[in-house]
């Protein structure tokens, strides 16, 4: 019994000193200046004649709050918020990390880079949990190329080249939506 309590004890402490060693995330956004709603703007399915109201906010509790109603009338099915260009800094083996509170609708995250092509990012899509704070951490290397929602192959991500992050909805489903994120930050891979 001894033993057993022992092996539990140095296993907690590793687990302990693994978690130590992880690098400090930098953050990317925060929505606490006065100014910071001035980064972001609203894209949403109007631009190809759909109908969908996405807008944003920067809320009372210092939070970006994406909300609206997503509609599929016109061929339309999209809303998002992305944030304006600029050097994120990111590099290979680097995660993306955001705090969030959805309202159980599956959301993507895009990554956008300055090469001018239409409707182009790359994308992984995160569930979220209604009225639930959670926290989406994902790898540089989930994010998929896509054009117009399609897979792009043999197109892979160059973290360099990255110059904005976006948050879109387009699960097909119509109705109200609200996603709020406290926080956007970059966690470099464990040296």
């Amino acid at each position: 019994m001894h033993i057993k309590i022992n092996i539990l004890i140095l296993l907690s402490l590793g687990r302990i000193a693994a978690a130590d060693t992880l690098p400090e995330a930098r953050s990317l956004f925060t929505f606490r200046n006065a100014d910071a709603a001035l980064q972001w703007q609203t894209v949403n399915d109007g631009v190809m004649g759909g109908r969908s109201d996405g807008r944003f906010q920067i809320n009372n509790d210092r939070n970006l709050e994406f909300f609206g109603t997503l509609s599929l009338a016109n061929n339309g099915g999209f809303a998002s918020v992305r944030s304006r260009e600029t050097s994120l800094r990111l590099a290979s083996g680097d995660s993306i990390i955001m705090k969030v509170r959805g309202d159980g609708r599956e959301y993507t995250l895009n990554l956008y880079t300055a090469a001018r092509r239409t409707a182009f990012s790359y994308r992984v899509t995160f569930p979220t949990k209604t009225g639930e704070w959670t926290e989406v951490n994902v790898p540089l290397s989930k994010f998929v190329a896509t054009s117009f929602g399609r897979v792009v192959a043999n197109e892979r991500l160059k973290p360099e080249q990255v110059t904005g992050i976006g948050i879109l909805l387009g699960d097909k489903k119509s109705g109200a939506f609200k996603l709020e994120i406290e926080s956007i930050a970059v966690r470099s891979a464990p040296q």
